[in-house]
């Protein structure tokens, strides 16, 4: 039988969905602390809190930005133009490298006050600046290459060799991706304070979305570990 080698970067390409940001989809679901404010706010407050937080937040992202690393720290924020949209923020890079933060309409109308949305901005840019994208595909190039020598070895069709280096593609970009949200979770705080915000409040955010446990290879650690390192990190500015 033939043995085929298949390449890592059609592997790579076709997980850059999966690395490519944060997902957040809130639903209603029992409080975990700190205990979420439950009033909602109407639209145009929510989109007023959000113009501020902006304001506030995204100098300090960019001046904490230049000081850890080199690159691109321009952060283009933008609101996604689509209504219906789920609830979902996202940081991406532009092909010139300029760090982009993607919020969309029903994400912003569920934030209950300017302390919820300020985080979740200054996680969004945390991500950037511990550069966050890079790491997860320089992970999921190493998944896949094992995938493709152990295809390679085990003489195995293109088929099922490429399916097996997808499988450690996706495996590699998962592996660290938990630690990644703590990693934002600690720096946005410290960003959010930095702006004046009270990052403890804003991550009462954790308390309405849906808690993914402690899940082996997901994306997102659970919300109590979240909400921890927040505590802890506010507690030590």
């Amino acid at each position: 039988m033939r043995r085929t080698l298949v390449s890592p970067v059609a592997v790579i390409v076709a997980v850059a969905l999966l690395v490519s940001g944060c997902v957040v989809t809130p639903t209603p679901t029992a409080p975990t602390a700190p205990q979420p404010t439950t009033d909602r706010i109407d639209r145009s407050n929510a989109q007023a809190n959000f113009r501020t937080a902006v304001a506030r937040v995204e100098p300090v992202a960019e001046q904490v930005c230049r000081q850890s690393r080199q690159g691109n720290c321009d952060f283009l924020i933008r609101v996604d133009p689509n209504p219906r949209a789920p609830a979902n923020a996202f940081q991406s890079l532009a092909p010139n490298g300029r760090p982009l933060l993607t919020f969309t309409q029903a994400l912003i109308a569920d934030t209950r006050n300017i302390d919820e949305i300020a985080f979740v901005i200054a996680h969004e840019a945390a991500h950037h600046i511990a550069d966050h994208i890079a790491r997860q595909r320089n992970n999921a190039a190493t998944g896949a290459i094992i995938g493709t020598v152990i295809g390679a070895a085990s003489g195995l069709d293109r088929g099922t060799a490429d399916q097996l280096a997808r499988a450690g593609a996706q495996v590699g970009a998962r592996r660290y991706s938990k630690d990644f949200e703590l990693e934002a979770d600690a720096l946005g705080t410290r960003i959010a304070a930095r702006a004046g915000f009270d990052p403890v409040r804003g991550a009462a955010y954790f308390a309405r979305i849906p808690d993914p446990g402690d899940r082996f290879l997901g994306t997102h650690p659970p919300n109590a570990q979240r909400v921890e390192i927040v505590r802890r990190t506010a507690a030590s500015l």
